[in-house]
């Protein structure tokens, strides 16, 4: 299910790259959204944490804070609104800032 979506999210025109204000992403940090754009590339709370120097703990709790400011149910709807947001692009990696 979450490959089909991810497919077809990505054969939809390509949107600009960087976000636009007064989106759902508004009540995110900084750290957040870095975490939300590596979940939307499919990575797991270890290996977002060891991405981000953090430990597998925090990483879990950014996740779990993102999914309640989003109202998000599941990790499959928060790579939807990543992807809806623009903060992923189709066919780009997802490069947190240092």
């Amino acid at each position: 299910m979450t490959r089909r979506l991810i497919t077809d999210l990505a054969s939809r025109p390509e949107r600009s790259a960087s976000p636009v204000t007064g989106t759902a992403l508004d009540p995110l940090t900084a750290r957040e959204r870095e975490v939300l754009a590596l979940v939307a590339a499919g990575l797991s709370n270890d290996e977002i944490a060891a991405r981000l120097h953090l430990s597998p703990l925090t990483a879990k709790t950014h996740v779990s804070r993102i999914m309640t400011k989003l109202s998000a149910r599941d990790r499959a709807q928060l790579v939807v609104i990543a992807y809806e947001s623009a903060l992923v692009v189709p066919g780009r990696q997802a490069q947190p800032r240092p």
